[in-house]
């Protein structure tokens, strides 16, 4: 039973790192490609 109550404590926990980390994964990917895309058009140029 307490293994139950546990698993359950796990999940919420899980989901809620997943919706707070959400926005900043997002963030970080659009910096990212953002930088992807500046750095590939170089490489393109030269």
């Amino acid at each position: 039973m307490f293994r139950a109550i546990a698993d359950v404590f796990r999940a919420i926990g899980s989901t809620l790192a997943a919706v707070v980390t959400l926005p900043f994964r997002a963030v970080a990917r659009l910096f990212g490609g953002a930088s992807d895309t500046v750095r590939g058009g170089r490489r393109r140029h030269v």
